[in-house]
């Protein structure tokens, strides 16, 4: 039996956002470092799922702890790039020739900081490299306002980008600074047409609820101006505001502050479903008719992902490796500084991570699916592991009691959705959280 050590339900709905499990702050150095033909020797490569992270940004968001520099030179840009592909060769090594791609996702930072020539350098490196069919599998990429170009959409366009993804956050030139995101309406929209005019098959638009100031008729404002777009999907983040970022230093009133952020995620709701949203999870809604995206089978609680890149992770069935990880402008600096200056061959192997055991296995499978609209698959889950889910997680009945979750905990409810921030963190195994709690933010 899987256990967890601490209910944390009855504390704030916006605890984490558990977009991966274990989460990175969990990871250590590992020594010896395994290196990365033995890390995928025994593991199904044939449906993989590549990430290729770049680290820049035309400016540092206020709530941005991601992995990203602001303004980096061009020369440092060109530098990362030939890194990349150095890593690239080291990891189709390891890998060997039978590896297959299922999907791809260019990430960051924002891709399309990189000019269109670096663009093409950088799906070279995808394609020539490692052997990413492009076009042919599905591949998303994100972008920003600053940066949604025509030319560079002329690149993603031709090497088949099925989907883009812009972070406006919000519509309204006063909430996007007061987020520590100045931009004006005008770019915004100049954006999403450039987009649409590259006639990339899914348009995703970001939405922050939470900032300063907003209220429930701004909120709606920016709603209604996304949905004049018709975007295939929309992901509705609730603001977080986390130490060693822009915001770091704002102190909100916990209990107002979560009642404003769940009120305005439920008007979300109400007004995507009206307009022919089905929504997915907390965060994602997708429009009604459009599909799912087509490509070769990939299952993201079970198949592989390999990441390349400063930022990037990779995950195994029992391993999760990337390399170090940092907030603050100077200790990210550093790290990317390391990074470049590393001798190829390092990137043989696997540098920080976190190994998981058995137990460990059965969480991240029943969160990665838990914590989506349609749930846990039972027979999938059984099939995997051997017996049932509710055997491994008898806690799962406390959500069922609290009307969170139904099909005896296996599905969450919309009241359980709206609280998934604080369900992930609460089937967060002691050890992990243990392991969270001993990194020292920098």
């Amino acid at each position: 039996m899987v256990t967890s050590t601490d209910t944390g339900l009855d504390g704030s709905p916006y605890q984490q956002y558990l977009y991966s499990y274990p989460h990175k702050t969990s990871y250590r150095a590992l020594r010896p470092r395994p290196a990365l033909a033995d890390v995928w020797r025994a593991q199904a490569r044939d449906a993989l799922f590549l990430y290729v992270h770049v680290p820049f940004c035309e400016m540092r968001c206020g709530f941005c702890n991601l992995f990203t520099r602001a303004n980096a030179p061009a020369e440092q840009v060109g530098a990362y790039l030939r890194q990349v592909r150095r890593q690239a060769e080291r990891v189709a090594d390891a890998l060997g020739g039978d590896a297959g791609y299922a999907r791809v996702a260019f990430g960051g930072g924002t891709p399309t900081y990189l000019t269109a020539g670096e663009l093409a350098e950088l799906f070279d490196i995808a394609t020539s490299t490692l052997g990413a069919r492009l076009p042919g599998v599905p591949l998303s990429v994100e972008t920003s306002p600053a940066t949604a170009t025509p030319d560079r959409l002329a690149v993603l366009a031709a090497h088949g980008a099925t989907r883009v993804s812009i972070g406006v956050q919000s519509f309204l030139d006063a909430e996007a600074r007061a987020a520590g995101r100045p931009q004006r309406r005008t770019e915004v929209e100049a954006a999403l047409g450039a987009i649409r005019d590259a006639a990339i098959p899914v348009l995703n638009v970001d939405l922050i609820y939470g900032i300063d100031g907003q209220t429930a008729g701004t909120w709606r404002e920016s709603l209604d101006a996304a949905l004049a777009w018709r975007p295939e999907e929309l992901y509705l983040y609730p603001l977080y505001v986390r130490p060693l970022t822009g915001l770091g230093r704002r102190a909100p009133s916990r209990a107002e502050w979560d009642a404003e952020r769940l009120a305005l995620y439920t008007q979300a709701v109400e007004v995507l479903g009206a307009a022919g949203y089905r929504q997915e999870s907390m965060r994602q809604f997708r429009r009604a008719d459009v599909p799912a995206p087509d490509g070769p089978d990939y299952c993201c609680q079970d198949d592989g992902m390999v990441g390349l890149g400063c930022g990037a992770r990779s995950y195994t069935t029992d391993l999760h490796y990337s390399f170090d990880y940092a907030v603050s402008v100077t200790q990210v600096r550093a790290v990317l500084d390391d990074y470049l200056a590393r001798p190829a061959d390092d990137f043989r192997f696997a540098e920080f991570g976190y190994r998981l055991d058995d137990d460990e296995q059965r969480r991240r499978w029943l969160l990665k699916s838990l914590l989506r609209a349609e749930g846990v698959d039972p027979a999938a889950y059984a099939a995997r592991f051997g017996r049932p889910p509710r055997e491994d997680f008898p806690q799962l009945g406390l959500l069922v009691e609290r009307g969170w979750a139904t099909d005896g905990g296996l599905r969450l409810t919309p009241a359980g959705l709206a609280r998934s921030d604080a369900v992930g963190p609460w089937l967060t195994s002691a050890e992990v959280r243990r392991a969270m709690t001993g990194y020292v933010p920098r």
